[in-house]
């Protein structure tokens, strides 16, 4: 990897990175309401499980499909992957999220990496799955793929450190502790991303999907979703 690689992987997986993920909790803030998560153990804790399941065959898995299928330019497989993730997002709340951080993200990449490989997709079906643009933007600036999805394992779980850090709260230093903590998660979630078939796609876990859908009716919230 060259240093230039490095700092555009860096940066956008900067939890900074203006793609709206921050507004977005996922239904963990129900957890956080029902005091389920309440502090950086319990936290830590389900957002291992998370990583475990739906980061690893949803999300994860995702981008390396994505990924796999630019490399061969079947813009048709591409077409089924991201009806299929948005299919996958049961909670109305969770999908209409995913569409709108999909949809930011591959404007600022198209703007600033060049990223056009998904126009016909976007223009087609007016939303874009994350994961599939954090893909095309790992290979139009040339980063191997298993560095795009370990990069995009990162900038995911960040990304919920930081909401936590506002949501429950935490102090700044634990949000970083259990950045470093969950690292080894994220590496072997990588490896097992990469052994996956494709029919794997779509493992999740049942409670925090139902959190998704309670998150809606809670009476009070800090996030969309």
């Amino acid at each position: 990897m060259t240093d230039q690689q490095l700092l555009w992987l860096l940066q956008l997986s900067d939890s900074n990175f203006p793609s709206g993920a921050f507004s977005h909790s996922f239904g963990f803030e129900t957890y956080m309401y029902n005091e389920q998560i309440c502090d950086a153990k319990t936290f830590g804790d389900v957002l291992v499980a998370y990583i475990q399941t739906q980061l690893t065959y949803t999300d994860g898995l995702a981008c390396r499909i994505a990924y796999e299928q630019l490399e061969v330019d079947r813009m048709e497989g591409l077409r089924r992957l991201n009806d299929t993730l948005f299919a996958l997002c049961l909670a109305k709340e969770t999908r209409e999220g995913t569409r709108m951080i999909g949809e930011r993200l591959w404007k600022l990449c198209r703007d600033i990496y060049g990223v056009d490989e998904l126009d016909e997709i976007v223009q087609t079906k007016q939303s874009i799955h994350p994961a599939i643009v954090f893909a095309a933007v790992g290979r139009k600036i040339g980063a191997a793929k298993q560095t795009t999805v370990l990069t995009y394992l990162f900038a995911s779980v960040q990304t919920m450190v930081q909401n936590a850090v506002r949501g429950i709260p935490l102090g700044q230093t634990d949000g970083q502790k259990l950045l470093v903590m969950v690292q080894p998660y994220l590496i072997h979630a990588a490896s097992i991303i990469e052994t996956l078939d494709d029919e794997e796609l779509g493992a999740a876990a049942v409670g925090l999907e139902i959190a998704q859908m309670q998150h809606e009716r809670l009476p009070v919230r800090l996030f969309m979703s």
